[in-house]
């Protein structure tokens, strides 16, 4: 860890170097993932899979793909996730049949117990409680609030999160999305959430990887979606049918429990209200051995040694709704507190990356 800790602006070799290690392949739950797809696929298709193999040579190198699932199979997962953040219960899906970055923006949901309506807003979808409410509202916090700001929405990939880099030992995107795949090796191939993804741009990367089924890009900003939105745009090829772009509350998420593979927050952890309520609505909705995956910061250097430090923190946190973490075992009893196990760490200078993992 010290070692780690050491590399100041060496990153080139991060990548290679703060790999975790306590997520090894695990082959039990890779064989149990199999099962399930073959028994989507038709006999005649493995018939004609199991004849092309064994006309193979023996001595050549046989390159299988993953099985193809059904469209409407895959459609009808994609719907039965999104819930009312007010009950909980699945929402009915009126409009477009399918579910991808332009459907939403077309579309209205409706939930059968509240009798309550969302509907898409341009570039997404709006489902925070009082979201529509044209009399009605509340203030937030003002961590949350500043991000809402178009001009700091605008600002956010043009230079506020390089800044990152040089005063928190933040790898830099690509980097961070390396050791991101590494923690999710063990759910890749399913649905993500990138909660609070700001101006998208983990969201994107996930999309164009293609390791996920569905990639949903949250935040609680709608200038920070809509920027999300416009880079897609500007993008050649980007394969928009992945991706989905949702407004809502952090600690009201609007997904039925039990149905997310996995869920990021990227330099976010921080920023919450209430990080806590935030956590536990993520254990809430990842699926059993589903993975929680945050990147945030620690101060314990020149921090950790000023006098009454616990009730100064109490103070910011109270005026800004920022929190400032002061130790690993400070995220490590946040993640058991909300029900996550198998908490483990990287860490370089001041950034950290967390992963936890939802029990089978």
């Amino acid at each position: 860890m010290a070692k780690l800790m050491g590399m100041g602006n060496n990153l080139s070799s991060v990548s290679g170097a703060l790999l975790p290690s306590r997520h090894s392949f695990n082959p039990m739950r890779c064989c149990l993932r199999v099962v399930k797809s073959s028994l989507l696929i038709p006999a005649r298709i493995h018939g004609r899979l199991l004849a092309h193999e064994v006309r193979a040579s023996s001595a050549a190198v046989v390159e299988t793909k993953p099985d193809p699932v059904v469209d409407e199979t895959k459609l009808n997962i994609r719907k039965n996730i999104l819930a009312c953040p007010i009950c909980y219960e699945r929402l009915i899906w009126n409009g477009d049949p399918e579910l991808s970055l332009e459907s939403v923006a077309r579309s209205s949901l409706q939930c059968s117990t509240c009798r309550k309506t969302y509907s898409g807003e341009g570039s997404h979808l709006d489902l925070t409680i009082t979201g529509r409410g044209k009399v009605y509202g509340e203030p937030m916090a003002a961590s949350t609030e500043i991000f809402r700001s178009p001009l700091v929405s605008f600002l956010y990939e043009r230079g506020w999160r390089q800044s990152f880099s040089f005063w928190g030992g933040f790898p830099g995107p690509e980097k961070e999305f390396e050791l991101i795949k590494e923690y999710l090796k063990p759910v890749l191939g399913g649905n993500i959430v990138d909660a609070s993804c700001g101006s998208g741009m983990f969201s994107r990367l996930f999309a164009k990887s293609g390791l996920f089924s569905l990639v949903v890009a949250l935040d609680f900003s709608e200038s920070m979606l809509q920027q999300c939105y416009d880079f897609v745009k500007q993008e050649d090829n980007f394969p928009e049918e992945n991706l989905i772009l949702v407004r809502a509350d952090i600690s009201r998420l609007p997904f039925a429990s039990s149905t997310m593979d996995a869920v990021h927050a990227g330099a976010a952890l921080h920023c919450w209200p209430s990080p806590s309520a935030a956590v536990a609505e993520i254990s809430r909705v990842l699926k059993p051995g589903g993975m929680f995956i945050a990147s945030t910061y620690i101060a314990d250097g020149l921090a950790s040694y000023i006098p009454l430090r616990g009730a100064l923190r109490q103070n910011i946190a109270q005026f800004s709704g920022s929190h400032v973490f002061l130790a690993e075992t400070e995220l490590e009893e946040l993640c058991k507190s909300c029900g996550l196990i198998d908490f483990t760490c990287t860490r370089n200078r001041s950034f950290v990356m967390l992963s936890a993992m939802k029990p089978v």
